[in-house]
């Protein structure tokens, strides 16, 4: 069986208790407003959460990718819109300067991300092309030592607030996905802009909000990665999201079960606590298996990633296993809670409405069946 270090074990639990202490008394607030927690963000950042996998010569935490699936974990075990406000800076944003960009870039950009000062986006989805990536509409035009952006994007986690935004645009319209580049844009660039703020049905303290670009002028130096490589590289940078996304769906599941074991443990029915009845002790049961299996199949992908192996496979196993078993598990609690998993004073309705997002970003499940499909029968996969 995997296990955690002494260290890993501390972490552990000071994300929980940093989670119980900042989070958990504002989370209705923050869901009923759709409030972005700028506080709680900000102290992330201090204890090194917004750079859990980045160096600490640039402003890091140095820690591996296990450590960022526990802090991931216990976060969205609290709220799950805190977990992918740190998942989507640290795995997409972040994270791909750090695989794509060149030493100046990571210098000029990443201590400032990786310690909170900055937060960041990252760019791909688009109103017209989500899976789809060779549909992408946002164009980057080539003008002296400067790139021209028109376009536009959508659904872009912390996208109101982000100073930057790693965003995906066409360079080469004839060559596809291989005409694809990769540039930074930072706040206040003239022609850049958020737009609408979604008002979603779950995450709703996570910001999620278009990305529009108008005859945006950023200097040459802001492509990231070579020209014509930007989604090849946006692939590699979802091999380690889709990490994030298992671990978020691990914590919104967790907060889950935690929830209907103690709610079923003090409702009584026929003179007894319904936790003395079979029907749901199977239920809890199930849960509880299917967790531990998803929390396997996510750290297993961890362990692969930190050691440096390829993990296409792997994270999207982690990340469509987890998403579905999170959603079974959650339905469940809202079953467990009866009537009152239907209403907003208890926490099961929150976790249902939450999870769902976690089998559609980065990557739907029907998309993570065609890559694991695909990567099965083009190659004799690692099994880790």
């Amino acid at each position: 069986m995997f296990g955690l270090t002494e260290e890993q074990e501390q972490l552990r639990k000071e994300v929980r208790a940093f989670a119980e202490r900042e989070v958990a008394p504002h989370v209705s607030e923050w869901d009923e407003k759709s409030e972005f927690p700028h506080g709680v963000v900000k102290k992330l950042g201090e204890m090194g959460l917004m750079g859990v996998i980045f160096p600490e010569a640039l402003g890091g935490a140095g820690m591996g990718y296990v450590e960022y699936v526990l802090a991931v974990e216990e976060l969205s075990r609290v709220d799950g819109s805190v977990g992918i406000i740190v998942a989507s800076h640290n795995s997409l944003c972040t994270n791909h300067i750090m695989l794509a960009g060149n030493d100046e870039q990571r210098q000029r950009w990443i201590p400032k991300l990786a310690s909170g000062q900055w937060l960041g986006a990252w760019g791909l989805t688009e109103p017209g092309s989500g899976s789809d990536a060779a549909g992408m509409r946002t164009t980057a035009v080539r003008k002296g030592d400067s790139w021209v952006l028109n376009g536009g994007k959508t659904f872009i986690t912390n996208g109101t607030y982000a100073n930057c935004a790693v965003v995906l645009a066409v360079t080469d319209r004839e060559k596809g996905t291989k005409g694809t580049s990769a540039f930074v844009v930072e706040k206040g660039t003239k022609g850049f802009r958020p737009g609408k703020k979604e008002n979603k049905l779950g995450l709703r303290a996570s910001d999620t909000a278009e990305l529009l670009f108008e005859d945006c002028v950023i200097p040459a130096e802001n492509l990231l990665g070579k020209e014509g490589e930007g989604f090849k590289d946006a692939m590699r940078v979802l091999d380690g999201g889709r990490i994030s996304i298992a671990a978020l769906s691990l914590g919104i599941a967790r907060g889950a079960l935690d929830a209907a074991m103690k709610y079923s443990q003090q409702r009584r029915q026929f003179g007894k606590a319904i936790s003395e009845f079979q029907a749901i002790q199977f239920k809890l049961a199930t849960m509880a298996t299917e967790l531990d299996a998803a929390w396997l199949l996510t750290m297993r992908a961890a362990q692969m990633k930190d050691k440096g192996q390829k993990v296409t496979l792997e994270s999207s196993m982690a990340k469509l296993y987890a998403s579905e078993a999170a959603c079974r598990i959650c339905d469940e609690g809202v079953q467990i809670h009866g009537g009152y998993g239907f209403i907003k004073d208890y926490p099961a309705e929150k976790f249902y409405r939450d999870v769902k997002l976690c089998t559609i970003g980065e990557g739907t499940s029907e998309i993570q069946r065609m890559v694991i499909a695909r990567e099965l029968l083009g190659k004799t996969p690692s099994r880790g």
